[in-house]
């Protein structure tokens, strides 16, 4: 009988403890949604993945709702030439779910090439079964 367990004890230790739960990997599937749906300046999909009561924070403090995120995407004013997600972290707390990235982007903002490197949070809500972002707020970082 101690052996049972201590082989148990053992195989327990050796699981990898970054595995993502099921509710985890839904989230950070929406989240790679929403990567697409930005690069690609997808009308629909952002409108969809989104809630009207969104607050969008951005690096320089500006606030955008649901609409003039969207617009700004469609509009080009906000254009992503490359867009990547890195270091992510998925926190879950009943319907909610905190996001935690880094966002590495080359951008071309109204014609205007550049760089960005942000941190990002971003705040889902689960609602009738689907993820929306409820929240986002972006913050300034060194490039890693």
């Amino acid at each position: 009988m101690k052996k049972i367990f201590c082989v148990i004890i053992v195989v327990v230790c050796a699981m990898p403890t970054n595995a993502q739960t099921k509710t985890e990997k839904q989230v950070a599937e929406v989240v790679e949604q929403l990567r697409i749906a930005m690069l690609n300046a997808d009308s629909a999909t952002l409108h969809n993945l989104t809630l009207p009561s969104l607050s969008y924070g951005h690096s320089s403090g500006h606030i955008d709702n649901q609409e003039s995120f969207v617009q700004k995407i469609v509009s080009g004013k906000s254009d992503f030439v490359t867009l990547e997600f890195a270091n992510q972290t998925i926190s879950i707390s009943k319907n909610v779910a905190m996001v935690r990235h880094q966002l590495h982007a080359k951008t071309n903002d109204s014609g205007m090439p550049g760089e960005v490197h942000l941190g990002v949070l971003l705040i889902w809500q689960k609602l009738h079964g689907h993820w929306k972002l409820l929240a986002r707020q972006a913050f300034k970082i060194n490039k890693t």
